[in-house]
């Protein structure tokens, strides 16, 4: 099947940063321990509800760089690599991500998140690996490999108006958004392998 190249967005979709933002936030004095909140999404919201966006943005660059390695891989993603491997299919990891973080010490974000596939053995398993530093760099990077399929946590990035013609879309949504929109949704890894193993 080696018509087949299907791009995988990374951070919250290859990568589970589920309790990473509620400690580090802890650890760095944001929130307090007894804070109710547990996600990304809850921790970010208070942080700019109290008019703390500088806090937030210094706190991504600590998870993705110095903390990086607290976060696990989504259950079942490396078993869909390695399907996709089995019947060869092309993978590629394709990602919008700065090369330092854009507040806060210069951690080297792409080197950090290349370590992190190489710690839980993706490197080993995917075909291709991109780290873009702007939106359109990816949506460039999406067009050149020639990705047939993408797989991304944000549909807005999914519906983008340059998103290249042609490529199937799909929604990874484990937490059930509700977000309404015309791509395939996928809430699970287990969802997305039933699907290679249909093919």
């Amino acid at each position: 099947m080696d018509d087949i190249l299907i791009g995988i967005d990374f951070d919250n979709t290859i990568v589970c940063y589920d309790g990473v933002f509620y400690e580090t936030a802890v650890e760095r004095k944001m929130i307090g321990c007894d804070s109710q909140c547990r996600s990304k999404e809850q921790v970010r919201d208070y942080l700019r509800g109290i008019g703390r966006e500088d806090q937030w943005t210094l706190l991504q660059g600590y998870v993705y760089g110095t903390c990086m390695s607290r976060a696990n891989p989504f259950p079942g993603v490396i078993d869909f690599f390695k399907l996709c491997r089995e019947k060869q299919i092309l993978t590629a990891v394709v990602s919008h991500k700065t090369l330092f973080p854009l507040n806060g010490p210069k951690y080297d974000l792409h080197y950090v998140a290349r370590k992190w596939l190489g710690d839980h053995q993706i490197d080993q398993v995917v075909t291709q690996i991109h780290f873009e530093p702007t939106r359109k760099d990816k949506l460039h990077r999406i067009s050149q490999i020639g990705c047939t399929h993408f797989i991304d946590d944000l549909p807005e990035f999914l519906a983008e108006a340059d998103f290249p013609k042609g490529v199937e879309r799909f929604h990874f949504d484990p937490n059930c958004s509700g977000f309404k929109h015309q791509f395939r949704r996928l809430h699970s890894w287990s969802e997305a392998i039933k699907w290679i193993t249909s093919l």
